[in-house]
């Protein structure tokens, strides 16, 4: 026996042990995993019972639950090849997740298309009616108060888009914009002659606190018919520039926003082919580009700064009216069409569909059956296993279920050995049983000599 052997503890078992069943099956045939504990091979506690785990921690909750349902992937949904040969009728529903998984990769597909085009300005042209009208207000010599013994007029000036849609599933009502909406500012000017210069004119502009009203209303003292003009300035979004006669000429273009006459220029560019064909980053301008910027050679990321002095702002609608007093006359109103570019109606429904959670959380929940579907096919399955097995051979199959729940045993009680084997006689009897004796003799022998040994050293010293 070599040096320095050590003797296994008591009890431990020193031969070969009994030929193992089936290579020990992680979960024995008949039982649910779900009826035992990750952690330990114990039954679990009965549903519904508020219980904690052994080592003091509190079983996952139903929130817990929920958030590892949805950790869940496609390839639980997916019933295993046997059952599918067992049921052939199951084949349909593999052809319908099949086809789940494209029609998500389609909508997945949609919606990243929906958000890159919300990201873009949606616009249509919109007829916006403006009426503008007046009314006089003779004076009165018995009226009471100082205000209608006064001759008057009132103007006024409102509007609405034509052809008004009706509110769809992402619009209502109450989303119908305002007239003051549509404008930046709206000067009313009044003639100089009849009410001076400190009152001839009105003014609105828009500021960051503006309410918006359905129209304008101004009232002056007079009786005499007044000629006004009226200056609108479109509220633009994005924001419109009026260009350069010269670039205006060259693009063809007379208001238009920033990019858009950038694009314009490029495509211009690429048409006369005036890049440069060894430094793409350069321009080399025709006789019209360099006369609009000023220099033969020019790059192109230098264009939107050298725009700002070739950008002017938009010119405002100009709209002559005559204030009449007529008495035979008593409200003239006159009507004009402007073009506006409005918000297009599809855009609210395409919001309103990337925020809408009804139908995901209904989607989620059909899932979370199918899933829990799968699992009661796969239970099952489990017990058909066990009940063929059992019908097949049952005095095998018990025993050797037997040994599967004594090989259980073991690892939940940590037991090393058999303890069933080691109570009998015959199991001393063995032909391991004399090297072990031997090897534990050996080990005592050898303790002793050390004893004795060190007790010798310490003699000498």
């Amino acid at each position: 026996m070599p040096s320095g052997a050590r003797m296994p503890h008591q009890g431990a078992p020193m031969g070969p042990p009994g030929s193992p069943y089936m290579g020990s099956p992680a979960v024995r045939p008949g039982l649910a995993p779900a009826g035992m504990e990750p952690a330990r091979k114990r039954a679990a506690p009965p549903p519904g019972q508020s219980q904690t785990q052994s080592q003091g921690q509190p079983v996952p909750t139903a929130p817990a639950r929920s958030r590892s349902a949805k950790r869940r992937k496609m390839a639980d949904k997916i019933l295993p090849q046997r059952i599918r040969e067992l049921v052939p009728e199951s084949q349909a529903y593999m052809d319908l997740l099949a086809f789940e998984r494209k029609l998500d990769q389609t909508i997945m597909r949609k919606r990243v298309d929906i958000q890159e085009a919300l990201k873009r300005p949606m616009k249509q042209k919109r007829k916006l009616r403006l009426y503008i009208s007046n009314t006089f207000n003779p004076a009165k010599p018995d009226a009471e108060d100082s205000d209608g013994s006064i001759a008057s007029w009132e103007l006024r000036v409102e509007g609405k888009l034509l052809d008004d849609v009706r509110p769809g599933p992402g619009l209502s009502s109450k989303q119908k914009r305002k007239f003051s909406s549509f404008f930046k500012s709206l000067v009313i000017e009044l003639d100089k002659d009849l009410y001076g210069p400190d009152n001839h004119l009105v003014e609105w502009h828009r500021t960051p606190t503006t309410q918006e009203t359905d129209g304008f209303q101004v009232k002056r003292p007079g009786d005499l018919s007044v000629r006004c003009t009226l200056l609108l300035m479109l509220d633009y979004q994005p924001p419109q520039f009026k260009l350069d006669p010269r670039l205006a000429r060259l693009l063809g273009l007379h208001t238009q926003s920033r990019s858009a006459i950038v694009q314009a220029l490029w495509q211009y560019v690429k048409t006369n082919r005036l890049q440069d064909s060894h430094d793409k980053e350069y321009i080399n301008g025709d006789k019209y580009f360099q006369q609009i910027f000023d220099c033969p050679r020019l790059k192109f990321s230098e264009i939107p700064q050298r725009l700002t002095a070739l950008l002017l702002p938009p010119d405002p609608i100009v709209i002559n009216h005559v204030i009449s007093v007529d008495p035979s006359d008593q409200k003239k109103t006159a009507c004009y069409d402007i073009d506006v570019e409005v918000e297009e109606p599809l855009k609210g429904q395409m919001s309103s569909f990337l925020l809408s959670t009804a139908n995901q959380q209904e989607i989620s929940a059909l899932d979370s059956k199918i899933h829990e579907t799968i699992e009661s096919i796969n239970q099952l399955k489990i017990q058909r296993d066990f009940m063929l097995s059992f019908s097949r051979d049952p005095k095998g199959y018990i025993q050797d279920l037997l040994r599967s729940q004594s090989r259980d045993l073991k690892v939940m009680t940590d037991v090393a050995g058999s303890p069933e084997e080691e109570r009998r006689a015959e199991f001393y009897h063995q032909p391991w049983s004399q090297e072990a004796v031997s090897r534990y003799f050996y080990c005592k022998i050898q303790q002793r000599r050390q004893e004795l040994e060190q007790s010798l050293v310490v003699r000498n010293t």
